[in-house]
């Protein structure tokens, strides 16, 4: 990505500093933390007393609602990236849609507790920014049904119109209702059936006005609306559309709601008058509801490639020349000047992380809407910011199973994140231990596999849990370690007369020739289990065996002699030419 062309905030640390020296910084997936040097630095002293600082952190990621957000929207990314159909459109209303879920679940807690308004200010921002890219990008919507799309979009981001439309009309007195006049937002939203129902109900009080209020319900009622899937072309729309304006041109040149300034008002709005559309700003709200209700009233068949100028000349309109855009106002204005790049650029610089910019910039690239963009250490734009986002889920306790899945489709980079980060993991239990073992071994990490295996084997023979250190031993293929742990199991067998964990040494199989330790520990186990099954001919042949194989330690010599004696008194051994003859211990 492209340096950023603005100077960055200042952000002030309380208390570095204090013995005047260079600050050292550390990037983290999830922070960023800022120590002092030995380093001396010229300047004022600051009061205060040094230490590390922890200057930003992710805290959305400590949210359960948004931890949600993130669950759900995986599950969307790892079926996209199976989907060879074009139903792109269909998964970005699937992620809207997980988007708006979470946002209504934070809004319902922001009445509980007032320092969650910020998270859905963010996913506000997040689902209108995306709903816009969705309409002119993915879905890529032609003259005529542009238009709709962004009325569409729109009314779904003002929704409060809605609640007070119904405030009125479920008032004992609609017509004398404070808010009555508040009807012109549904026209500024093209609702104009909407706008009769409220309108009808101050047309059957005032007799005497009665006309003007017909007048203005026939215009209302005959204003064209381009339907896409009819069968009506654009250039019929436009002379039908054209004819009505004029229509509505003529009702104003004519003074005909001169007696009712509010009618006239609406008449104003019809046909497209900027002065009046601006005197709306309280009911508009924001420049892009202004831009899309102009464009409605002045030009309904806008095409694509005119969008910028009138989205650019809209906010200058609205904002006016003392007032800075916000960076939400820069980021849509990019948008509807179709630059995809900036877009994403400049959501990574103001949202507060990752998950939008990855989640929007792979459906994109699916979409094939991404040129060539590679960066300059090799990845592509989608693969770098998958890899970041996927970098931050690693530091949550949970989340980093989630990070498999992206790292899993960075098919540069995505393997070699991986290996790095799974090694970070804390391995806090054993029932952890092995879901990060299995994702290794699915994915051949042979390193990583014997990595985990001796950290839990170590930790295991620290707790004297023998039984569990030699099963992650066998695992890791530690011939040295499994020697170290078939030791102890015979030491231990020494001390107390018998063996522990035997439902592990009776089915060691082919894992017993690890090492020559772990063989005699096998095999001398079998030979305890066939002498206690009284099979006294199978068990001499094996003791002896080992007598002579030269694998036994030293110590345990005394021991198998004396394993020896009782089997010399059976008959079964007496009559077997094969057992004891001649045995003679190692030198």
């Amino acid at each position: 990505m492209e340096e950023v062309d603005v100077e960055p905030s200042t952000t002030l640390i309380p208390g570095a500093g204090f013995y005047q020296k260079h600050l050292g910084f550390e990037w983290g997936p999830g922070d960023l933390i800022v120590y002092e040097t030995n380093y001396k630095l010229q300047g004022p002293r600051s009061a205060g007393s040094p230490s590390v600082h922890i200057v930003r952190r992710d805290e959305d990621i400590c949210s359960p609602i948004l931890r949600k957000l993130f669950s759900e929207s995986h599950l969307i990314f790892v079926g996209l990236q199976k989907i060879k159909e074009d139903v792109f459109v269909s998964i970005s209303k699937n992620y809207r849609s997980v988007i708006r879920a979470c946002m209504e679940e934070l809004q319902q807690n922001a009445g509980k507790r007032s320092h969650d308004t910020h998270p859905v200010s963010i996913l506000l921002a997040i689902e209108l920014i995306w709903n816009l890219c969705e309409v002119l990008f993915i879905d890529a919507a032609p003259a005529g049904s542009l238009l709709l799309q962004l009325l569409d979009w729109v009314r779904l981001h003002k929704s409060d119109v809605d609640a007070k439309a119904r405030e009125v009309l479920q008032s004992d007195s609609p017509a004398q209702h404070q808010s009555y006049w508040d009807v012109i937002s549904l026209v500024l939203q093209g609702r104009t059936d909407e706008a009769r129902q409220v309108l009808s109900k101050q047309a059957s009080l005032r007799a005497e006005s009665s006309s003007v209020f017909k007048r203005m319900d026939g215009l209302l009622q005959t204003m064209p609306i381009f339907n896409p899937t009819g069968t009506q072309t654009l250039t019929e729309f436009e002379v039908k559309w054209r004819h009505w304006h004029e229509e509505c041109d003529r009702c104003l040149q004519d003074n005909t709601f001169a007696s009712n300034r509010h009618l006239e008002t609406i008449c104003k709005i019809l046909v497209g008058d900027e002065d009046t559309l601006l005197e709306q700003k309280e009911l508009l709200s924001t420049w892009y509801h202004f831009l899309v209700t102009r464009l409605l009233f002045t030009h309904p068949t806008i095409k694509p490639p005119d969008l910028h100028y009138y989205a650019q000349s809209s906010m200058n309109m609205f904002l006016g020349p003392r007032a800075s855009p916000e960076p939400l106002d820069i980021i849509l204005l990019s948008a509807f000047e179709f630059d995809l790049h900036q877009v994403i650029k400049d959501c990574s610089i103001a949202l507060n992380n990752w998950w939008f910019v990855a989640h929007l910039t792979d459906l994109l690239d699916h979409c094939k809407l991404l040129q060539s963009h590679n960066l300059h250490f090799g990845s592509n734009l989608r693969e770098f910011l998958v890899l970041e986002y996927a970098s931050g889920l690693f530091t949550h306790h949970s989340l980093w199973q989630l990070a498999v899945d992206y790292f899993d489709h960075c098919p540069e980079f995505g393997r070699v994140y991986l290996e790095l980060q799974i090694e970070r993991v804390p391995l806090d239990t054993e029932r952890k231990a092995i879901k990060v073992l299995r994702i290794c071994e699915d994915r051949q990490m042979s390193e990583q596999v014997r990595s985990i295996c001796k950290i839990m084997a170590k930790r295991a023979l620290r707790n004297n849990r023998l039984g569990s250190a030699l099963s992650w031993t066998i695992r890791a293929k530690d011939a040295a370690f499994a020697t170290l742990i078939s030791e102890r199991f015979l030491q231990d067998y020494s001390n107390k007369g018998s063996f522990t964990d035997l439902d592990l040494l009776d089915n060691l199989g082919p894992a017993m020739l690890l090492s020559d330790s772990l063989t005699f520990l096998g095999k001398y186990r079998e030979f305890h289990r066939l002498y206690g099954e009284k099979r006294f001919s199978e068990a001499a042949r094996l003791l002896l065996s080992l007598m002579t194989a030269k694998i036994a330690p030293r110590s345990l010599w005394m021991t198998l002699l004396t394993d020896a004696l009782p089997l010399l008194e059976q008959k079964e051994v007496k009559t077997d030419n094969s057992c004891f003859t001649v045995t003679q211990l190692p030198q």
